[in-house]
């Protein structure tokens, strides 16, 4: 039992890091999200079926790609469907199986890089682009969308179904696009990076508060996209991803547990990737053509420039904050917006927005939003205010060290009477 655990273990860790790039290289391969999803679940169960006997390969990824590209053929050829084309088709996949240079890492990269332009294609409905990039890209399940979504799976799994639809139906390329439509495209593509990322940097659920490897792809395809188009807004985004990921090794306690940012160990913060990022905000920053992603990335470089939480500048990032909320309003910006000025003004400043915000209604189901409304009525005293919000979170919450800190909070308020 043991030995088949492990393995086990394996092939998710597997499918967790490379399924999404081989998916990629299979829809190339195959022409088809339908196909190349059959081929993928097929190469998996080979492996299933292959590794135990055989040890796991030392490249998973092109053995996978190779395994689902002939299990394609295979399927092609019993297929009572089988046309000239797919035998056309079918030929050409197995002249060029022992051509290495389909499997080439540059590749590959190149394979991910053409399907989230094509999942974000402006024909597709906006919230769909995100939907379907995830699911395909980075192989988030429908519940994990759906929390970044704030929706319910039901829905982004209508909006995935409806979006492979309208891509086999309107023909739509699988490709980079042209240079000239690039930059009017980037945009949907730079906010399925930033979700990819912040699923990454914050689980939506689960026992670990962070997900390397989904953060790791992200800054992987934020370096692509600012090479091949090295936008402002590209730029910034990379930065906020960078600033962001540098305090990863300090967020969390040897046991897992979450830190505050404002109790974190700043001598654990990646010093290389604070610099990498400051240097790409003030590229995008010179350029006075940027917008809510470098403003974000800025205001973690403030946090990142201060040698203690003590000394952190908190009238730059208010400010900073004031002219994010006429770049991109909305409510969590206005939440965020509301604990900059508690930490300037005083808990009683920030409690009035944040009261205000969850009054009219918006974040009603964001279990930060109460969180942070339990914590400012905690530091003023008002212990049963502070309680029911904190319930209120641990109701909504639903990542494991998230749970367990609000946990912590109401033990913490329970023994103080």
């Amino acid at each position: 039992m043991t030995a088949e655990a492990d393995f086990q273990r394996t092939i998710d860790a597997v499918y967790r890091a490379e399924s999404g790039a081989v998916l990629a290289t299979l829809i190339r391969l195959l022409g088809g999200f339908e196909p190349a999803e059959e081929a993928l679940h097929d190469a998996f169960a080979a492996a299933m079926e292959q590794w135990p006997r055989d040890g796991v390969p030392d490249n998973p990824r092109s053995w996978l790609i190779s395994a689902g590209r002939f299990k394609a053929i295979d399927r092609m050829r019993r297929s009572a469907r089988f046309r000239t084309v797919q035998g056309e088709l079918a030929v050409q996949m197995e002249g060029g199986a022992d051509d290495d240079t389909v499997l080439e890492p540059d590749e590959v990269q190149d394979d991910r890089l053409r399907l989230i332009f094509t999942c974000c294609h402006p024909a597709l409905p906006g919230d769909a682009q995100v939907a379907l990039t995830l699911r395909e890209i980075c192989s988030l399940t429908t519940e994990e969308i759906a929390s970044a979504f704030l929706t319910v799976p039901s829905t982004v799994a209508q909006r995935i179904v409806r979006a492979k639809r309208k891509i086999r139906a309107a023909g739509i390329p699988y490709e980079v696009p042209a240079q000239a439509e690039l930059p009017e495209r980037l945009d949907n593509v730079l906010r399925v990076v930033y979700l990819v990322f912040n699923e990454g940097y914050s689980a939506s659920a689960g026992e670990s508060l962070t997900r390397p490897d989904i953060s790791a792809e992200a800054i992987r395809l934020g370096r692509l996209l600012v090479e091949l188009l090295p936008e402002p807004e590209a730029l910034g985004l990379l930065a906020l991803m960078l600033l962001n990921e540098s305090r990863r090794a300090a967020r969390t306690s040897p046991d897992g547990e979450l830190v505050l940012l404002e109790e974190q160990d700043r001598t654990l913060w990646n010093r290389a990737q604070i610099e990498e990022g400051a240097a790409l905000v003030r590229r995008a920053l010179m350029s006075q053509r940027f917008g809510r992603y470098t403003l974000q990335a800025a205001i973690i470089a403030v946090h990142a420039e201060a040698k203690d939480a003590a000394s952190t500048d908190w009238s730059e990032i208010v400010g900073l904050y004031r002219v994010l909320l006429r770049v991109d309003p909305s409510p969590v910006v206005e939440l965020n917006h509301a604990v900059a000025v508690a930490m300037l003004e005083g808990p009683e400043a920030g409690l009035r927005l944040i009261d205000a915000i969850l009054a009219r209604g918006d974040l009603a189901e964001y279990h930060l939003a109460h969180s942070a409304q339990a914590d400012l009525n905690r530091r003023l005293g008002r212990a049963d205010a502070a309680r029911a919000a904190y319930e209120r979170a641990l109701d909504l919450a639903r990542q494991e060290p998230e749970r367990r800190f609000i946990e912590r909070r109401l033990a913490e308020m329970a023994a103080a009477g």
